[in-house]
């Protein structure tokens, strides 16, 4: 038995903070209606077609999944999902800001009627206040949350290279979705959860938010290097491949000074007998590591890194990460069915003893949409009238 067997959550999603958030519902067990526009579906279907004709983004947040076609402006649209809600225990929504509550799918509209249902709302800037209206999408987010500041080189601030704000958001939709279902199993009532990308985002900002606490100095932007502490991130090794390291304390640069560098005396070097006074040097310190590196593979720096007990790390492509040695030895891949044929996919991170995740095909757009809605009462006739007036 799964954690949400028997969970029932309905979404009108697209792209990817609210796919990702139901999505891992799914994993964990719940049925998840995914609720989409007729021809086309949920936009992410169409970001890309790198896996084999389907969208990177898409294949990623939507296995498990069953895909329901719907107009939510046709005529019928209400009765449907009046009656998919009634038996629904979670309604997830990222639509335009707004556009819920015109459909009647806001939290004060549905607790009357449903008290047990859970509303999920996901939007840029929350529910209410002055950005409530403004579109909102992950780079525009990482901008407005301040994330570009810290992030970069010196002379230009860049955007992380996965989606982080739709990544927060949907993380925090689905913890506060399962602390919800903690509550209800207690009380009997229906909540209402209102999660924005933006407080999703600052929420993860907040040390460099404290760093620059009372008017002090923000972080500076880094590149790969950690903006604060020093020798801490990347270094070319001789072969041309770069070694990512991080020392956390004076023993470490010890350490680093004896047995990686083999220069002892620069470990007691007043130059840089602090994190401060490294970190203010790090162009100078820069250029005496470098200079020991490329005399060496990056093998060989990993392996006195390893030697001297210093976090070390490779600095791997996307092609090296589908072959990391880790995961193939602790079995993290496996495959879920597609309308294109079998893919790889990643077992969801946590390794419970007591039940297997849930990894079901990613679905074909409206491939569900005849039983689901023979499943609330429609039969043959009353399908045929609703595909011919185009309401699915």
């Amino acid at each position: 038995m799964r954690p949400l067997d028997g969970i029932t959550v309905v979404t009108l999603e697209h792209a990817i903070a609210a796919p990702f958030c139901t999505r891992q519902l799914a994993d964990l067990g719940a049925r998840v209606i995914k609720v989409e526009r007729p021809g086309v579906g949920d936009f992410a279907r169409a970001y890309d077609d790198r896996v084999k004709g389907m969208a990177s983004h898409f294949v990623w947040t939507n296995r498990s999944k069953e895909s329901l076609t719907l107009d939510v402006k046709h005529d019928e649209a209400a009765q449907i999902l009046d009656k998919l809600l009634a038996k629904a225990d979670v309604l997830v929504q990222n639509l335009a800001p707004g556009a819920a509550a015109r459909l009647g799918l806001s939290f004060e509209a549905l607790h009357e009627k449903y008290p047990a249902l859970i509303v999920c709302d996901i939007s840029g800037y929350g529910a209410d206040g002055p950005y409530r209206d403004k579109k909102a999408y992950d780079l525009l987010i990482q901008s407005e949350a301040g994330f570009l500041s810290v992030t970069g080189s010196a002379d230009e601030p860049a955007k992380a290279g996965c989606s982080v704000a739709d990544i927060a958001a949907g993380m925090y939709a689905y913890s506060n979705i399962l602390a919800a279902l903690i509550q209800r199993g207690r009380t009997g009532q229906g909540a209402h959860i209102d999660v924005s990308m933006l407080e999703s985002m600052v929420e993860w900002m907040n040390f460099p938010l404290y760093y620059a606490f009372d008017g002090a100095a923000p972080p500076m932007r880094a590149g790969a290097a950690h903006a604060t502490i020093y020798p801490y991130g990347p270094f070319p090794a001789g072969d041309g491949k770069t070694v990512m390291l991080g020392l956390q304390n004076e023993r470490e640069w010890v350490a680093f000074c004896e047995q990686v560098l083999l220069q002892p005396a620069l470990a007691t070097d007043p130059r840089f007998h602090s994190n401060t006074l490294r970190t203010q040097a790090r162009a100078e310190l820069f250029a005496m590591i470098t200079e020991v590196f490329s005399t060496m593979t990056a093998a060989d720096v990993i392996a006195r890194l390893e030697q001297a007990q210093i976090a070390n790390a490779q600095l791997n492509t996307m092609h090296d990460l589908w072959q990391h040695a880790q995961l193939r030895a602790r079995q993290r891949w496996t495959e879920v069915a597609s309308p294109v044929g079998p893919l790889p996919a990643l077992l969801p991170p946590g390794v419970p003893n007591t039940w297997t995740a849930r990894m079901d095909p990613i679905p074909a757009l409206g491939e569900h949409t005849d039983a689901i809605l023979a499943e609330l009462g429609y039969d043959t006739a009353a399908l045929a009238v609703l595909h011919a007036t185009k309401a699915i």
